[in-house]
């Protein structure tokens, strides 16, 4: 069933998988880049609240339906297959093979020109489960005749990758572990930028170039040599790895499945994938028939410090004008993506007009102070000072205004936008980053759909925001937890409370 219908341009390309990691980031940019972009996906509903959803045309359906994937390909000159099973169980492989063969024959009858194909570098003679279904996949949906591009990749770096997210986890959640033999085995993880881009040049490529390409990143990497460099580019001591050759593939997903969110599912099939040598063939790198990114590819070191810095920050909440790039965690990317995020959040109604809050809280600190339990401010600003950091004794530059880098006592102002949004950014000696938010929308009465002027109140959502770095972040608000429990309810209490006698 087609939802939208966007602007036409030269090339019409089909995104399969638009509601996976790589696909929904490869859509816009295709959008960006001047394509015709349709996607297929079960259901609308999953990508109709992403920044491009009016840009594309959405077309529902299943890929194992022969009837959805030709009314999906019918007018396509470029199909993108960007589809797995390995979250479906023991059988992955054979439903994996049977979608590629419906795909294929759909292709064939629609006349598309071309597909490209994301698979796993399969250079080994004894593969995992998972990358030999890779490879099949590959044979079967170039055996109707229509030209495959089947470019076959390593780890993926970025926020929102499986793997990535399985290294991020494991690193920051133990700074010692034991790990089976395959933690010293090479691989040649790539930036997702990167990976987009030869996505989009294979659908230009001349009509010539067809095969299977090998796809990496600037260095060859062992997993032990990722995890310590991810740790250093996160801020996190060295990393103690203790290699013991007994641990099997199930047991260690088990163990992923135990400490990271990653779900076991899809840990194990990637865990037993790392048992091979992940490493470009030159013979058939991609580099031989496909241009290389501007600037070059990145190293791993460039990739984790802006998968990092994108995931650092909490521009979800506010910054909606900033581009979305694909280092940022996406809509449709599952929610153990991204890192650790503790949030303690509180919501109230107030009869006070949006003025008198805001009157409130933008006098928050110096010497208001912070409406309730002075005294454990104080002993938290006396704790830091202690350690060596800012204190309390910053006090504001203002007491009546907010300007965006003020200090404010042992926070500094981050955003803000008058009668609305306030976002403070902690500079106390913490082990990791942490923010207070303050949101104001208008509460109306029941049956006011938000048009009227039947305002009776402010509604008022604060967040204490914490991004943990290491065993010590996730210790730390743990320790904490009781004290948020008074501290935090009580704040947002007393300042609406004050509020109201203005």
């Amino acid at each position: 069933m087609r939802l939208s219908s966007p602007r036409v341009a030269a090339m019409r390309v089909l995104v399969t998988g638009a509601t996976g990691y790589v696909g929904g980031r490869l859509a816009p940019l295709l959008v960006e880049e001047g394509f015709n972009v349709r996607v297929l996906v079960r259901s609308a509903a999953k990508v109709a609240n992403t920044p491009w959803f009016g840009q594309v045309e959405v077309v529902e359906g299943d890929a194992m339906s022969a009837a959805s994937l030709g009314q999906a390909l019918t007018g396509v000159d470029v199909a993108f297959y960007l589809l797995h099973s390995i979250s479906t169980g023991a059988k992955f492989d054979d439903l994996e093979s049977a979608m590629a063969r419906t795909f294929a024959e759909a292709a064939s009858r629609a006349g598309v020109k071309r597909i490209v194909y994301l698979g796993g570098i399969a250079n080994d003679e004894n593969l995992s489960k998972h990358l030999e279904s890779r490879r099949s996949v590959g044979k079967v949906l170039a055996s109707t005749g229509v030209p495959v591009i089947e470019l076959r990749a390593g780890i993926i770096i970025g926020s929102g990758s499986a793997s990535f997210e399985m290294l991020r986890y494991l690193t920051e959640h133990l700074p010692a572990m034991v790990t089976p033999r395959w933690v010293d085995n090479p691989t040649q993880p790539i930036a997702i930028v990167n990976m987009l881009h030869f996505l989009v040049a294979a659908a230009r490529a001349p009509e010539h170039v067809r095969g299977v390409f090998d796809v990496g990143g600037a260095e060859t990497l062992t997993y032990r040599n990722m995890m310590a460099r991810y740790a250093k580019a996160a801020g996190l001591r060295r990393r103690i790895v203790l290699r013991v050759p007994l641990l099997t593939p199930r047991v260690s997903s088990m163990w992923v499945g135990l400490v990271t969110p990653v779900p076991a599912s899809i840990a194990r099939p990637l865990i037993d994938s790392l048992i091979n040598k992940v490493v470009v063939d030159p013979a058939k790198s991609v580099l031989n028939v496909l241009p290389p990114p501007p600037g070059g590819l990145l190293t791993f070191d460039q990739a984790v410090k802006r998968a990092i810095e994108r995931t650092n920050a909490p521009t979800r909440w506010t910054d909606a004008s900033r581009p979305w790039v694909a280092w940022d965690v996406a809509v449709t990317d599952p929610a153990w993506t991204g890192g650790t995020l503790f949030v303690d959040e509180r919501e109230q109604t107030t009869p006070a007009s949006k003025e008198q809050v805001w009157s409130v809280l933008s006098s928050l600190g110096g010497t208001t102070g912070w409406y309730g339990f002075e005294w454990l401010w104080a002993l938290r600003g006396r704790i830091d000072s202690v350690f060596g950091g800012v204190g309390m004794r910053r006090g504001r530059r203002d007491q009546h205004v907010l300007r965006v880098g003020d200090p404010l006592d042992f926070w500094r102002i981050a955003d803000v936008k008058d009668g609305e949004t306030l976002l403070l950014r902690a500079e106390m000696r913490l082990p990791g980053q942490a923010w207070l938010e303050f949101r104001l929308s208008d509460a109306r009465s029941s049956g006011d759909s938000g048009t009227g002027n039947n305002v009776v109140g402010t509604h008022v959502v604060q967040r204490a925001i914490f991004r943990p770095r290491g065993l010590a972040g996730r210790l730390y608000w743990w320790v904490l937890i009781p004290f948020h429990a008074i501290i935090f309810p009580g704040m947002l209490r007393n300042a609406l409370a004050q509020a109201e006698r203005h």
